[in-house]
This record gives C-alpha cells, structure tokens and sequence, in this order.
C-alpha cells in the first residue's frame, strides 16, 4: 500500500467541512472514472474506491488488481500518477490522504459485475434498509440477474435476494 498526502483546497474552500452525501457521490464517481481509466492505462483494475473521514483526517482510498497480483510499485505508480492528476484538477477535494494498495483476501464487490465473477465465493453484504428485517448476510455467491444478488446461507439450503442497489458495502470473505 502506498500512501500519499494532498491538500488542494484553495484557500478559503472547503477546509475540511463535510461534504453532503450527494457532493461525496459525485466525487467518488468523477475520481473513479479518472483513476479507472488510469488503471486501464497501466494494465490494472480499479476494483473499488471510497472516500471517507477517518480519525487521521480525509481519505481517497483505491483498491487496484492486475493478473498476477499487485506489487508495491504498481500502487506507488498509480499513486504518484493519480495524485498528480487530482492537484491540478479544479474540483476541490479539500485536503486528503490517497492510499492505493491491492484488495487482499476481502476483496469489495463493487460493481454488479463481480457478484458473477466471483460466483461461488464465499461473501458478506450488508444493505441500506433491512430486507426481511435484515441489513447483514453472509453465504456463498450464486451470482446477479435483473440487478438481484443471489446468496446461499452457508450450510442451509435458505437462499437471500438482494437489490444490487441497496448494497451499502460487500466483500469476499472465507466461510
């Protein structure tokens, strides 16, 4: 994992103050589709981005991947890159940390896509709003169709639909 500090707040501009959900969304979404045409670039995946506030202060964290695994300097690459990128970029961020590192053994399923890419793992997925009176499930992967996620409880035969888009956060994990 690389880490790199930034502060590209004019003076006067946003300084630390909370961006609105809606700002963050935006945000997210612009810097994903730099950093994902970045990591296109450079033969790689950007497998998840967030940008949250830490005890340590704002942080733009990417998750990259490339066959064969990531290596340190491919995160410093796409560190150093990214970064220069967003200093000269006129959208504020206010200031940051950018940490890039591989997504390890819990990998973030972020795009509908990798609900069937990983068909058969073993995953953990918490949604928005209680489905069922249930905002937490764990099992294994059966794959998307219609934007519905399929999940089999592990060692049942009970199985659990869920939205794609009331996934608040998912990942790979070992059952």
């Amino acid at each position: 994992m690389t880490k790199r500090k930034h502060s590209n707040a004019h003076e006067g501009e946003t300084g630390g103050k909370p961006f609105s959900a809606e700002a963050q969304a935006k945000l997210v979404s612009r810097v994903a589709a730099l950093a994902e045409a970045l990591c296109e670039a450079e033969g790689m995946e950007l497998v998840f981005i967030e940008f949250q506030r830490e005890p340590a202060g704002r942080v733009l964290r990417l998750y990259i991947d490339k066959p064969g695994g990531v290596k340190l300097d491919d995160c410093t690459l796409i560190s150093r890159q990214l970064g220069d990128i967003l200093d000269v970029d006129p959208e504020d961020l206010g200031p940051y940390n950018l940490e890039v590192s591989s997504p390890g053994l819990e990998r973030p399923l972020w795009r509908a896509r990798d609900y069937d890419r990983f068909k058969g793992c073993g995953a953990k997925i918490k949604t928005s709003v209680p489905l069922n009176g249930q905002k937490n499930f764990k099992g294994v992967l059966l794959g998307i169709a219609n934007e519905i996620i399929t999940l089999k409880e592990k060692g049942t035969d009970k199985t659990f639909a869920i939205p794609f888009k009331e996934v608040s956060r998912a990942r790979l994990v070992e059952l």
